[in-house]
């Protein structure tokens, strides 16, 4: 099911799902009632939707999008039967979806991003939800969207008005930095705290070689290093180290709010990559190479440090696990400080897509009927609801059936960070909570009974993994979250991609030492003038009223 992040204890978790216990029994019974008095004679109700036919998407033999295990799971255990007005590849869904919106022909529900749910609402083409989600959705689907304190549920409110669910996930996504601990060894090297340890390091890593390859590097960056969809090779992490941030909105300490982009630590973080590149300590090609082809060279000894998700370990097992043995020895670090102050890891709000209703839909229960199946069986699947995962067989083989699910949430909180490196440490399964962290255990139990295979789970779960780093970072607040979370401001909208195609370019040239690092003060300027100074001003003015 989608992986996510989050924190909940034990007790409350419980509490919610005994609260949840009863209020299903309930919920199925007015369920029922309100199928039969759909008007349809099977009791059944039917809603419409589009979806994104994703690559690691394998339907069993006979199955499609229209008629598949899943599908017909959630026609017999809700009474809802979901129909594609459209399938697309996922390289193409969210063009195609702009089309649909355009030609006015909607599905009964679907996804869209925060610029889209505010023009929809603004042209009055999808129904305000705040009383059928009120009636409808389970005392559980209530408690899980709003453990965050119900700021991602804010986010798709209009005039108070409900207008979407929120496709939530984890907002505590931090990043960090992956080092080659054989080649720490092997230099005799400290493992980095500072931005000062993290550049003698890569110096070391480029200078002497220890991957023998004739052509090393630092640090691995690859071609948008500063896009939220760059887990691994990007620079946001880097840019944290230096307390500068990518593109969010932050306080100005006289009560207002200003954009990351522009302010003096972007330009400390610059040019101390500028200066890294002068030193050949980053691949000079990296502008035109994507994540994977830059980690090429971390899998072939090239490089022995990069920044990254805590998912890196999976794209690192690529190069570190060959033949069935373990030949790369990597560690993960919280990200290195230009000073005495922590660094903060930027977070964003932990929802960036929605799904909305189409004001002509004729059983909008039907959604939030979708919404409280997915989030029962994502947590606490009975063995007969294990369909939704795996299809028709219930076992895991690969085929990521979870993917045809149409209406998908994730946990906004988790405990990972406190339960997993014990319970695998100690090889105790009786702390173990959530259907994740069993997962996760018993893939790491795999590792440490010697199926190599399973390293990367190790490196995020384990005694010294990503996980293992989560809690200090909890306990200390070491993360600087988005204060900006309303829809996108007329300016932002109109504006905001070409600040960002400047912006990269702009930082692309210092890094590349094309020009000087005295340009960000110029696109500074150029930044206020192209609209940033009116996107503040309304950024400012939508924050008055959120105090």
């Amino acid at each position: 099911m989608k992986k996510t992040t989050k924190t909940l204890s034990f007790a409350a978790l419980a509490m919610s799902l005994a609260v949840t216990a009863c209020s299903n029994n309930a919920n199925e019974s007015e369920n029922k009632a309100d199928n039969a008095a759909s008007g349809q004679g099977n009791g059944v109700i039917e809603v419409s939707t589009v979806s994104p036919s994703d690559q690691y998407l394998k339907f069993d033999e006979g199955e499609n999008f229209t008629k598949n295990a899943v599908y017909d799971a959630y026609e017999k255990d809700i009474g809802v039967k979901v129909t594609n007005k459209w399938v697309a590849d996922t390289s193409q869904f969210k063009e195609k979806v702009k089309i649909t919106i355009a030609s006015g022909d909607l599905p009964d529900f679907f996804p869209v991003n925060a610029t889209q749910l505010k023009e929809l609402t603004e042209a009055d083409m999808i129904m305000d939800l705040t009383e059928v989600y009120d009636k409808y959705a389970t005392d559980e689907t209530k408690k899980y969207l709003t453990m965050d304190g119900g700021m991602q549920m804010k986010t798709a409110m209009f005039d108070n008005k409900l207008m979407a669910i929120p496709n939530t996930y984890n907002p505590y996504n931090y990043q960090f930095l992956y080092v080659r601990t054989d080649w720490l060894k092997k230099l005799n090297l400290p493992e980095p705290k500072t931005m000062a340890d993290m550049m003698t390091i890569a110096e070391a890593f480029k200078t002497k070689d220890p991957g023998g390859t004739g052509k090393p590097y630092g640090l691995a960056i690859s071609k948008n290093p500063f896009h939220i969809d760059t887990g691994v090779t990007g620079l946001r992490a880097f840019l944290n180290g230096y307390h500068a941030y990518e593109n969010i909105w932050i306080e100005d300490g006289k009560g207002g709010l200003v954009n990351s982009d522009i302010q003096p630590q972007v330009k400390q973080a610059l040019a101390a990559l500028q200066d890294m590149f002068k030193k050949g300590l980053i691949d000079p090609e990296f502008a035109v190479k994507d994540a994977e082809k830059e980690a090429e060279l971390i899998y072939s000894n090239g490089i022995g440090m990069v920044y990254g998700a805590s998912w890196t370990p999976a794209q690192l097992v690529k190069g570190a696990v060959k033949d069935g043995k373990v030949v790369q020895e990597w560690g993960v670090f919280p990200i290195p400080t230009v000073d005495s102050n922590p660094a903060l890891s930027q977070i964003g709000l932990g929802v960036d897509e929605y799904y909305v209703v189409s004001k002509k839909a004729k059983h909008p229960e039907g959604v939030i009927k979708l919404l409280n199946q997915w989030i029962a069986v994502d947590n606490h699947p009975t063995e007969e609801q294990k369909v939704y995962e795996f299809g028709k067989d219930r076992k895991e083989k690969g085929n990521n059936y979870w993917l045809i699910n149409p209406l998908r949430v994730g946990k906004q909180i988790d405990n990972n960070g406190e339960v997993l490196p014990k319970a695998i440490a100690n090889k105790d399964t009786s702390i173990l909570e959530s259907k994740d962290q069993k997962t996760r255990y018993e893939r790491a139990l795999k590792y440490v009974n010697g199926d190599t295979s399973m390293w990367w789970e190790y490196l995020i779960s384990g005694p010294n993994g990503v996980y293992s780093l989560i809690p200090a970072i909890q306990k200390n607040k070491q993360y600087l979250q988005n204060k900006f979370y309303g829809a996108p401001t007329p300016t932002m909208a109109e504006r905001q991609e070409i600040l960002l195609k400047k912006r990269d370019e702009v930082y692309f040239k210092i890094i590349m030492n094309q020009v000087s690092v005295d340009e960000f003060d110029k696109f500074v300027e150029e930044w206020k003038k192209l609209g940033g100074d009116a996107m503040t001003k309304e950024v400012n003015e939508w924050y008055k009223t959120k105090k």
